[in-house]
C-alpha cells in the first residue's frame, strides 16, 4: 500500500512538471499547485511511514511551497 501512495504521489509531481513543460497547465496555475501539493504530500507521507527523513523534508518542504503558491493563487484578483 506505501508502494501504490507513493508511487501516486510521485507520479502527480511527475505528471504536474511534464504538464507545465509542454505547456499543457499554466507554472502559476491552481491545477498546477494543487498536483504538487498532494503529490509532495503523499510522497512526503510514505517517506515518514518507511522512516526516510531526507525524503520526508524534500517532501515536506515541497507540500509547504506548494501551499504558498496555491494560496497566492486564490489571492490574486484577475
Amino acid at each position: 500500500m506505501m508502494d501504490i501512495l507513493g508511487a501516486f504521489g510521485v507520479g502527480l509531481i511527475l505528471l504536474a512538471y511534464f504538464c507545465n513543460t509542454f505547456s499543457y497547465i499554466r507554472k502559476d496555475g491552481k491545477l498546477y499547485f494543487a498536483m504538487n501539493v498532494l503529490g509532495a504530500a503523499l510522497a512526503c507521507y510514505t517517506s515518514w511511514l518507511i522512516h526516510y527523513l531526507p525524503f520526508v523534508i524534500l517532501e515536506a518542504t515541497w507540500t509547504l511551497v506548494s501551499i504558498v503558491g496555491l494560496i497566492k493563487c486564490f489571492s490574486n484578483k484577475e
